[in-house]
């Protein structure tokens, strides 16, 4: 992995205002506002990463060609990060639920293993008579006992 990845705060402001094309008052100004948040160092300098950049120049694109206010910026910028963030959450959710539904299927499979042997009256001692379940991760997999 490279340790000097998009998020690595390694631009001082000097350098950041020209990468961004924008004035270090407007850096501080952006700051102080919340817009971009750059990394410190312990002497509380202020050190801006590529996506700090990035994310200046959009920045001023929002403010430049489409017009939008500074507030308005920050309230686009915030629902950007819900939106990512929701992303994830429900990226989560239906990983949950894939496996919730593997673990149904596999519960079904045995009900119906099981409710075929009751029928054909097969005793206790024939194969598949003693299954139990086996849980691996956070899905049920059944096995004949002696099986494992």
């Amino acid at each position: 992995m490279d340790p000097f990845g998009d998020d690595t705060p390694v631009y001082v402001i000097s350098v950041a205002a020209q990468l961004s094309g924008l004035h270090p008052q407007t850096l501080r100004t952006y700051d102080r506002l919340g817009l971009v948040c750059p990394g410190r160092t312990a002497g509380r300098g202020r050190r801006y990463s590529m996506r700090d950049i990035v994310m200046l120049r959009e920045i001023q694109r929002l403010s430049q060609e489409e017009g939008i206010n500074l507030s308005g910026i920050k309230h686009i910028l915030e629902l950007q990060r819900d939106n990512v963030r929701l992303r994830e959450e429900l990226a989560k959710a239906h990983g949950a639920l894939e496996e919730l539904a593997n673990e149904l299927e596999s519960t079904r499979s045995v009900a119906a293993r099981l409710a075929q042997q009751a029928r054909h009256g097969e005793p206790a001692g024939t194969p598949g008579a003693d299954l139990v379940p086996i849980r691996h991760t956070s899905v049920v997999v059944w096995r004949e006992r002696g099986t494992e």
